[in-house]
């Protein structure tokens, strides 16, 4: 809104002035009793109130029943916002308007909406002391349409029921739109209306995903409640098939070649998309030249083509426990663009001059062809740093020490070390969890993480210091804000617990005493725990035209320029740094904003989506384990329980307060306890617990435990 961009201040105190009338019943009030309720008691504050009140009057804000004194203007107040669900039917409307507060909606006033639709509210006379409470009066977006959840088949009708716990209505199927599903099947089904007085919207079984309970149904399950297709249309299929494979002459002429140049990927075992090799070379004159090529897809995937159309729309690869649902074309994912050892490929590079100290004397960014020599797994790699000999130990023992101190000196930039322990499964042939192992990052990993860092870091550097003001070049960054400082002071009174002390003096203080936690904790019990709370506290990253730093790695530059395989974002920015160099003017940043806010979305869709199948695997493994005791973690706490991780297999479910009997047990929010009334007894977060592993609901992805006296 305009006038917020223009007094940020007024704005946030016109909504401060509004709550106070709300929250006092809509008494009348000067504006010296305004202040007193705002502890506010400087004159040009209190000045400010009056010229409010006055504006307001003359507005549709306020009414002055008397000389002085004023209320709310009790009209119909209308506000947007989106829909909140709670467990009992009701739900909270978060407005658009980030200055107010949230509406609460009773059941039967919620006029069909369901979870995250965005909503038109009525919000009603506040009674005093009362929350703010209204109606929807009208669905503006739905947020979804499609559910995935099991078939119920009578011999008249048919019901769906949905595995969204915050999806609250079965859906009725007509039995001529039940699709070839049979009873019990999992399925996806669409809304196709909802008749204005009818308890249940009606739809039709979009397609069947096949036997509960089987390990394909499940996951596909996953992706189609997140929105993720299960295959590609035949269109873009048929297009990336029709893609030669053959690299012209005349290509290769127009691009730098590395053909003759050391190369190599370093990638997990299974991994079949290589999009990153780096090249090596000694000069003569004494330094190294690092070459990290990155898949050329901008080469492949025209903007506006069917392909490109895909793509943008999935955002993203996603990865399930078992499974990668690519954003390409396995012809193109797989295929054409992997990096594949023994086969010309095209790139696009970052070829940097480092010398012995890992200082870029120079630097250059262009296409290239490349031939990759050998295909290392990270543990391949990792032996050879750890003293086996291989015709390629040179390169890659060079290329370890020139990544420590890259790393070094980032860290002592003010970067952040988050090592998190990533959970991986053991799975039989039909995809049953039959082991839970937690994954090691080694110097290998640090090796291609920190050359890829580097590319990344540089073509930021590149465009973002090129122009000032309206003639900045539009450019797609990866931006990590720096975090709440009231997060970081709740975190810190909760890192003390376990005898750490963080300083937040500077962002250099802040990083030195969180990467110092760090270290300490690393491989104690804690780890998981107090890593996950610090992510928490953290700002997310997203992808924006806007700003281009980055918080947690201390970067002033930062983009994603080596995953194009993966990521729309970097396809993007090929594409723009192409532009660029051949000397493009300035492109629309509306267009790129929005472009960018879709690929922030997306990848937050796939996150989500990865936990879920993370959650489903937790959830069988632990199907088999009913009644068998553990060690855990209190990870997280709720007014309806607490959340305990076990401690040997990562594995996290709940111990509901319902079934503590010892006392009765309410939420010390503050302190991140549940604490008995009657006997006082606490459990905080972070606290070892025994528990016995209660109940297993696969539908639902939730493990119940009980706590062992």
């Amino acid at each position: 809104m305009k006038s917020r961009k223009e007094n940020p201040y007024k704005e946030v105190l016109t909504q401060l002035i509004v709550d106070i009338f709300e929250k006092s019943g809509n008494q009348a009030l000067n504006y010296k009793q305004v202040a007193a309720k705002l502890n506010i008691s400087d004159s040009d504050s209190k000045v400010a109130i009056a010229d409010i009140l006055s504006d307001g009057s003359k507005t549709s804000l306020f009414q002055q029943p008397e000389r002085g004194k004023f209320k709310l203007r009790q009209l119909n107040v209308y506000v947007t916002g989106k829909v909140d669900m709670t467990a009992d039917g009701s739900a909270f409307i978060v407005p658009d308007d980030e200055f107010q507060n949230d509406i609460y909606v009773a059941p039967r006033k919620l006029r069909q909406a369901l979870h995250g639709d965005i909503v038109k509210v009525h919000i009603y006379d506040r009674k005093k002391g009362k929350k703010r409470e209204g109606e929807i009066i009208e669905i503006i977006q739905r947020a979804k349409t499609d559910f995935t959840g099991t078939i119920d088949i009578s011999s008249t009708y048919a019901f769906f029921l949905p595995d969204d716990r915050k999806m609250l209505h079965d859906i009725f199927i007509p039995l001529d739109n039940l699709n070839g599903a049979k009873d019990g099947e999992k399925v996806v089904v669409s809304i196709l209306e909802w008749p204005k007085n009818a308890k249940n919207p009606i739809g039709r079984v979009k397609s069947v995903l096949g036997k509960k309970g089987e390990n394909n149904t499940e996951m596909n399950a996953i992706l189609a409640d997140f929105g993720f297709p299960l295959e590609f249309p035949k269109e873009v299929e048929a297009e990336a098939n029709a893609i030669s494979d053959v690299i012209s002459q005349e290509e290769i002429s127009k691009r730098q070649d590395f053909r003759n140049t050391t190369t190599f990927t370093i990638d997990p075992a299974d991994a079949k998309d290589f999009d990153d090799a780096i090249s090596f070379k000694k000069l003569e004159n004494g330094n190294y030249e690092v070459g990290v090529h990155i898949a050329d897809v901008s080469h492949y995937v025209i903007p506006d083509s069917q392909l490109d159309k895909e793509a943008f729309e999935r955002g993203t690869s996603v990865y399930l426990v078992d499974r990668v649902i690519p954003m390409l074309p396995e012809r193109l994912s797989n295929n054409l663009c992997s990096l594949r050892p023994n086969e010309d490929k095209l790139c696009f590079s970052a070829v940097f001059e480092l010398d012995e100290r890992a200082n870029v004397l120079d630097q250059w960014f262009g296409r290239t062809v490349i031939h990759s020599d050998r295909r290392f797994s990270y543990e391949e790699a990792q032996e050879i740093i750890e003293g086996k000999e291989d015709e390629l130990s040179e390169p890659i023992l060079k290329l370890n020490e020139l990544a420590y101190i890259l790393r070094e000196r980032k860290f002592k930039s003010g970067a952040i070390s988050f090592e998190t322990e990533e959970v991986k499964f053991l799975l039989d042939d039909n995809g049953k969890p039959l082991g839970v192992y937690t994954k090691v990052r080694k110097d290998a990993h640090k090796l291609i993480e920190d050359f890829m860092l580097l590319a990344n870091r540089k073509v930021a550097e590149y465009i973002g210091k090129q122009g000032k003001g309206k003639s900045k070049l539009t450019f797609v960054y990866r931006f990590h804000d720096v975090p709440n400082t009231e997060t970081l002071t709740s975190f810190s009174q909760f890192a003390s617990r376990f005898g750490h002390r963080l300083s937040f003096k500077s962002d250099k203080e802040t990083a030195k005493s969180l990467n110092m936690m760090m270290e300490q904790i690393e491989g104690s019990k804690e780890q998981n725990l107090l890593t996950s709370l610090a992510i928490r506290s953290m700002a997310k990253a997203i992808y924006t035209t806007k700003k281009a730093s980055h918080y947690g790695l201390a970067f002033d530059y930062y983009t994603h320029f080596t995953s194009p395989i993966r990521r729309y974002p970097d396809v993007m920015v090929h594409r723009l740094l192409q532009y660029y160099l051949d000397g493009g003017k300035k492109v629309n940043t509306e267009h790129y904003e929005k472009m960018s806010e879709h690929s922030s979305q997306m990848e937050k869709k796939a996150a989500e989506a990865e936990r879920a199948s993370v959650k489903y695997k937790q959830a069988e493994y632990l199907q088999n384990q009913i009644g068998t005791e553990y060690t855990g973690i209190i990870s997280g706490v709720t007014e309806w329980g607490m959340y305990v991780e076990i401690e040997e297999n990562k594995c996290e479910g709940m111990v509901r307060l319902r079934d503590i009997t010892d006392d009765f047990y309410t939420l010390d929010e503050k302190n991140y306890a549940i604490i008995g009334q009657r006997k006082k007894k606490v459990y905080q977060l972070g606290d070892e617990v025994q528990i016995k592993v209660k109940k297993v609901d696969l539908d639902k992805r939730q493990i119940d435990f009980t706590l062992i006296s």
